[in-house]
């Protein structure tokens, strides 16, 4: 079986109130929330567990500093922390990744799909219809900061052939699988790498360590039941687990190292 490395960067950081990461808990706090994206090699490929926010952040941090009422909600993003400067640091280009995972449909996981037009774009096809073709009840997030509207025309035309869309358990690479979980979007999955270390698991679909390990349900989420079942997988078959927003994987795997 093919074994990966992965290594995890800070794409921004942003903050939330305690309550959206802790439900009923951490009252009058905030959270201090990365946007990470994972770089996953082995077997002769580069493969990347999103895509960053958009590269320019004006509409996504007007919204989110409306929707929290605070400047802080808006993500800081240093130069070096864009995407495209993220890989040249690692000495590649968009055309050098292979494959791009989105976990879940959300600008700031989607934004610069349209940059990768040598990869195949793995997307949940519950989450694709759900969460954004066909979605059957109304959505907090507007369907332009799921997935931009550039992105759209890209996946819809162009980049159509290179769209596949995953069910809900799917081997994408030998040793590299995913599995829906639900819990915060539709377009929520857990994304299982094997690595020398054992299985990572890396998702959304738990905002932070507390989450997962002492099980406060989220603050923003679909489904208490869907957290419990998805939870639960996790802890039994993942060696390694790291989400996409929490900055003690960055205290935990120093360099961002996770395998």
């Amino acid at each position: 079986m093919t074994t990966y490395t992965i290594r995890a960067f800070n794409a921004g950081t942003f903050w939330v109130p305690g309550p959206e990461v802790y439900w009923m808990h951490n009252w009058g706090t905030r959270e201090e929330m990365n946007v990470i994206v994972y770089l996953v090699r082995g077997g002769g490929r580069n493969i990347l567990i999103n895509t960053g926010p958009p590269q320019d952040l004006t509409e996504i941090n007007d919204a989110w500093e409306g929707f929290f009422g605070f400047p802080e909600a808006r993500i800081a993003r240093a130069d070096d922390q864009l995407l495209q400067n993220i890989l040249k640091a690692q000495g590649l280009t968009a055309d050098d990744i292979s494959t791009v995972i989105v976990t879940p449909l959300q600008a700031y996981a989607t934004a610069n799909i349209h940059l990768f037009r040598r990869a195949e774009i793995c997307i949940s096809r519950k989450g694709w219809i759900e969460d954004f073709q066909a979605p059957y009840y109304h959505l907090h997030v507007p369907r332009h900061l799921r997935v931009p509207p550039g992105v759209n025309n890209y996946l819809q035309n162009e980049g159509w052939e290179k769209l596949r869309l995953v069910a809900e358990e799917e081997e994408i690479l030998p040793g590299l699988r995913v599995f829906w979980t639900g819990v915060h979007h539709r377009s929520s999955m857990a994304v299982c790498i094997e690595t020398g270390r054992g299985t990572a698991i890396i998702s959304d679909c738990f905002f932070k360590y507390g989450n997962l390990e002492q099980g406060y349900y989220l603050g923003v989420m679909e489904s208490m039941m869907e957290a419990d079942h998805a939870w639960k997988r996790i802890r039994r078959e993942a060696a390694i687990t790291a989400s996409i927003y929490d900055p003690e994987v960055f205290r935990r795997y120093p360099g961002g190292t996770l395998a």
